[in-house]
């Protein structure tokens, strides 16, 4: 789910924080992908009305493997470094919320057999579609096997993926977090690149989204923004009704905590209902210090694809066809060289963007305390 509306608001509030970019704008970059969310967007992309997933002539499903193949490619191609990080296992703080996506999941099963049966509009089929489709543990492991055989990195989060991929990123191990999972940006990735899995055919730009830019159009530090996000509704708590991203936004420029925020609306009466629970402090401690893999431990490695490893792959074990995977291999080994390439700042040091000095905090109103006091009024340590 990520952060409900914020690639939008900051749209909206800090357009200067948004750039478009054609995919070879990254030439020579190395990318932390959350693979998690590729395999998702892949099976989702690839289902043919009724048809549903690609599958080989044993029924198995192929789809993630079809698109991670031919988009990591296609990313190779581009002179990109894709790593690609896998998710461990969820905080416990999300359990709630993977309860309620199971029963939405079971839900959208329900209406899509309905729709089906009925026969259902081609639009109203393929919305539940979507709802029902959940990479499995099989899946993933399918494309580790995968990108492996291809030369490229993995790397196994011990929780969430794109956790590690921002600590990565804010490392200096890679340029960026690629996802399209706004809270990348929450747990601290300075640059956040999406629909790097978006199919050519779409001709959607890659959207980059920056950090520190971010907080200077919202005008916040990092520690409001984190509270700013819990607010909007994230995977750890569910949202405050009433209150949305505009709102949000508002009421932490305002008050300059959560828990600040929290009082201002208990004081507005029956306006606002906070949920419960809303453990909005355990959710504050995953954002600014979540289980990720030690940085100073990654060692990211890009080598030859394993020519015959692929072929037994693909084509002997997943049934796929012998003349189109020997095409991808060829096309595979031409982006040996272009990943062999350095980009020219390599050699003389890359600009450095760094966020604004942190800001006042509002003025309390007279006779009250000072509000952003807490963890929230502190300087998140890098």
């Amino acid at each position: 789910m990520g952060i409900q509306g914020l690639t939008k608001l900051i749209m909206d509030q800090a357009p200067a924080a948004i750039k478009e970019h054609k995919m070879d704008a990254y030439f020579g970059r190395k990318i932390a992908v959350d693979a998690s969310m590729s395999i998702y967007q892949f099976l989702i992309a690839v289902r043919q009305g009724d048809q549903g997933q690609l599958t080989n002539e044993a029924g198995e499903v192929t789809s993630h493997l079809t698109g991670m193949l031919y988009r990591t490619i296609r990313m190779m191609e581009a002179g990109i470094k894709p790593a690609f990080v896998f998710d461990g296992k969820a905080p416990t703080l999300k359990g709630g919320q993977l309860a309620k996506r199971k029963e939405r999941q079971q839900a959208a099963e329900a209406e899509l057999t309905k729709l089906q049966e009925e026969g259902g509009s081609a639009e109203d089929i393929e919305r539940q579609q979507k709802r029902t489709v959940r990479a499995s543990r099989e899946q993933s492991e399918d494309v580790k096997k995968l990108l492996v055989l291809m030369g490229v990195p993995v790397l196994d989060a011990p929780c969430e993926a794109e956790a590690t991929c921002a600590k990565l990123a804010e490392a200096g191990l890679v340029w960026g977090t690629g996802t399209e999972d706004a809270d990348a940006l929450t747990f601290g990735t300075p640059l956040l690149i999406k629909n790097l899995n978006a199919a050519e055919a779409q001709k959607k730009p890659i959207v980059e989204i920056n950090l520190a830019r971010a907080l200077d159009g919202l005008e916040l530090t990092m520690e409001q923004f984190v509270d700013l996000c819990i607010l909007m509704g994230c995977d750890y708590t569910d949202t405050i009704k009433g209150v949305g991203p505009v709102t949000a936004l508002k009421m932490m420029k305002e008050h300059g905590s959560i828990e600040n925020v929290i009082a201002a609306l208990k004081k507005a009466g029956g306006k606002y209902t906070l949920p419960e629970p809303f453990p909005y402090e355990e959710a504050r401690e995953l954002f600014i210090k979540p289980d990720v893999a030690d940085p100073a431990t990654v060692e990211l490695k890009w080598t030859e694809p394993n020519v015959e490893g692929l072929l037994q792959y693909l084509v002997e074990e997943k049934q796929f066809d012998e003349g189109r995977v020997k095409k991808a291999i060829e096309r595979l080994q031409k982006c040996k060289g272009k990943n062999s390439q350095n980009r020219l700042e390599s050699f003389f040091g890359a600009p450095i963007v760094k966020p604004s000095e942190k800001r006042k905090a509002p003025e309390p109103p007279k006779g009250k305390g000072k509000p952003g006091k807490g963890p929230a009024g502190k300087k998140l340590k890098k």
